[in-house]
């Protein structure tokens, strides 16, 4: 501080002294319009350097700060030191936020903070996506004037935050979401979602599979069970209504074998116990066999012709391989009136072996394609049995399909038959 106020009277000090000089060479008025000169000339360079530091405050910028000299130079290079120490800090402020931002944007969980009266604060991209938000437009927004689905308002003013909400998505019809609040600072929320619809879909699943297989087993051992009570209170039977009941007893005792015989094979593809075996597959000699094994399940019913065109041999599993296949074919045999046509194709597009059955059957409605590879699902339950399906093929197909690095593509119109391809990538070619 001292050293300070001796650089700044320095100037005036020395003006003084000559001043004086000059009153004792020549006047008092000499040394007087002397020394009024001087003070107006340190006016003038202080007035000046106050005029550049107050433009510069304007925009401060380390590129842009004035050079001075004296008292003036030391002050701006300490401005010059604070703003690089608070352009520094700013920067470093500025990465943690960008930090922040991006590892709130990787959540798998939508994340909005809202205050006391609910309104949002900030939201990521997530959180956007779930409830149809814009971080732009819609901060300091009460969140329930976008989100306005009756249960969600509940939720929030009951209070109870202990169970999340589990509700679908208003923006979008296919979504549902788990919702949960959770408190942190000063009364301020945290609302979470969490898209929970693939979860929800495979609980479904779970409960169809159990009620299906279950329908699936009783309608056999309800049969079986009849005829054998049937046997036992009616000892006069005839030899033909004997022959009859057993007959009936033995389909339905190789349809319940066939079904768990079914679950059996998708137990083991499904199993991390059982790796696939790979082998050289000789495709033309799979797909003969295929095809006349499709000729015998048919029976004479239907038209069947084979194009083969693809690569030799693949690499794979045959059990697998002939499997699916199988179960395409037969599915396409059941499935086609008598007098219809069914065409199997194995053949290369755009360098990867496809193999498909095309017939000419009954189809399939659009809404039901999604959901045919699940256990037991029937777009017509009724014939389904009729046919001898056990529910179970399309779902074997699937997994085959995986095993192997392929995708299963179903084309079909109904009324109008259907497609289903097996699509194997380049590098299982041989």
């Amino acid at each position: 501080m001292q050293e300070f106020w001796i650089r700044v009277s320095m100037p005036i000090i020395f003006s003084a002294l000559v001043a004086l000089l000059l009153w004792g060479i020549f006047s008092a008025n000499i040394a007087l319009i002397f020394l009024l000169v001087v003070m107006l000339l340190v006016m003038m360079r202080h007035a000046r350097q106050l005029y550049r530091l107050g433009e510069w405050l304007k925009e401060a910028r380390i590129e842009t700060i004035p050079e001075a000299g004296g008292i003036w130079d030391e002050l701006f290079s300490r401005l010059y030191k604070m703003v690089k120490r608070h352009k520094l800090t700013k920067q470093k402020l500025a990465n943690e936020l960008l930090n922040i931002e991006q590892a709130t944007a990787a959540l798998p969980e939508g994340v909005a903070s809202l205050n006391e009266a609910n309104r949002i604060e900030w939201c990521n991209p997530l959180a956007e996506h779930h409830f149809g938000l814009n971080a732009q437009r819609d901060i300091m927004q009460d969140i329930t004037y976008l989100v306005r689905q009756p249960e969600f308002i509940d939720y929030l003013q009951a209070g109870d935050f202990a169970a999340p909400l589990v509700m679908r998505s208003a923006r979008h019809d296919d979504m549902v979401l788990s919702i949960k609040l959770v408190f942190y600072g000063d009364n301020k929320r945290l609302l979470i979602s969490r898209d929970i619809t693939q979860l929800e879909r495979i609980e479904t699943m779970r409960r169809d599979f159990v009620a299906n297989v279950s329908h699936e087993l009783r309608t056999p051992l309800t049969v079986v069970n009849g005829f054998v009570e049937n046997l036992q209170d009616m000892p006069d039977l005839s030899h033909d209504k004997i022959q009859r009941a057993l007959q009936l007893m033995a389909e339905q005792t190789r349809r319940m074998d066939h079904l768990v015989s079914d679950l059996l094979t998708l137990s083991r593809l499904e199993s991390d116990q059982s790796p696939l075996k790979i082998e050289s597959v000789d495709m033309y000699s799979l797909l003969s066999e295929v095809s006349l094994d499709g000729e015998m399940l048919s029976g004479g019913r239907h038209q069947h012709s084979m194009d083969a065109t693809g690569p030799a041999k693949l690499s794979g599993n045959r059990d697998e391989l002939r499997s699916a296949f199988s179960n395409l074919v037969s599915n396409a045999v059941r499935y086609t009136p008598d007098g219809g046509t069914i065409s199997l194709r194995w053949y290369s597009r755009a360098g990867q072996p496809v193999f498909s059955v095309r017939d000419s059957g009954i189809g399939i409605e659009a809404q039901h394609i999604p959901r045919l590879t699940e256990r037991f699902y029937r777009v017509d339950r009724s014939r389904s049995r009729e046919t001898g399906g056990t529910g179970l093929g399309l779902a074997i197909v699937k997994h085959i399909a995986l095993r192997h690095q392929a995708k299963l593509e179903v084309c079909s119109e109904e009324g109008r038959g259907s497609t289903f391809s097996l699509v194997f990538p380049e590098k299982r070619i041989v």
